[in-house]
């Protein structure tokens, strides 16, 4: 005779067959945790879960700097305010899965990205301007001391929180193109020595974050 099962936790009764008897059918498979489904004895990813690495790869692919931190005790109205100073600089801020930010990283062929993707994370992107969500990190970290920049990568190389700091030390898109203005509305000598000075410090910043590497 069948004898159920019951499990008064989950409101769940599942019945006990006989396999050996005539005519019994076999139990169905049991479906895995974390939004997955069976199929061929594996697990298959969700629709949804799919949806959301490939969306997380494209931005990867996209953005030329992708900057990772910790927000554990941030609060939600700090959170709103990061992302806020984030999108007007042209930047965006998301809260990540890192399973997923895994999966995508791999996806997206930024495996350097997953040593920083431990804990509570949210990354920052720099699509147009590699600089802005650096400096609105860095900034922000002084301000919150909650929040901890773990990393990143800037054109696939990666990043520590320390090149991170020194990217932030850069000057914005939009600090070159006031100077080239300011260097346009002067004499001929400041518009030299605004284009001159630029490419200058950038090759001294690439250059220290070279040699921050090499010592690592």
């Amino acid at each position: 005779m069948d004898r159920p099962i019951r499990r008064p936790r989950q409101g769940i009764e599942v019945w006990s067959v006989d396999a050996s008897r005539e005519g019994a059918s076999p139990a169905p498979p049991a479906v895995p945790a974390g939004g997955c489904r069976v199929k061929g004895g594996r697990s298959v990813p969700r629709p949804e879960k799919v949806a959301q690495v490939e969306a997380l790869a494209e931005r990867f692919q996209r953005a030329q700097a992708v900057l990772a931190a910790d927000y554990r005790g941030l609060t939600v109205k700090e959170m709103t305010d990061l992302r806020k100073r984030m999108r007007e600089a042209g930047a965006e801020l998301k809260v990540v899965k890192n399973t997923l930010a895994r999966l995508a990283a791999d996806q997206a062929q930024v495996e350097a990205l997953k040593a920083y993707l431990e804990g509570p994370t949210v990354l920052a992107f720099g699509y147009d301007d590699p600089v802005a969500p650096a400096k609105i990190l860095d900034q922000f970290s002084r301000q919150q001391k909650q929040l901890e920049i773990k990393g990143g990568v800037l054109n696939g190389a990666p990043l520590t929180a320390a090149g991170v700091q020194q990217l932030a030390q850069l000057p914005s898109r939009e600090e070159l193109l006031a100077q080239v203005l300011r260097g346009l509305q002067g004499p001929l000598y400041g518009l030299v020595g605004v284009l001159s000075g630029v490419p200058r410090a950038l090759v001294y910043a690439l250059d220290a974050l070279r040699r921050q590497r090499e010592a690592a």
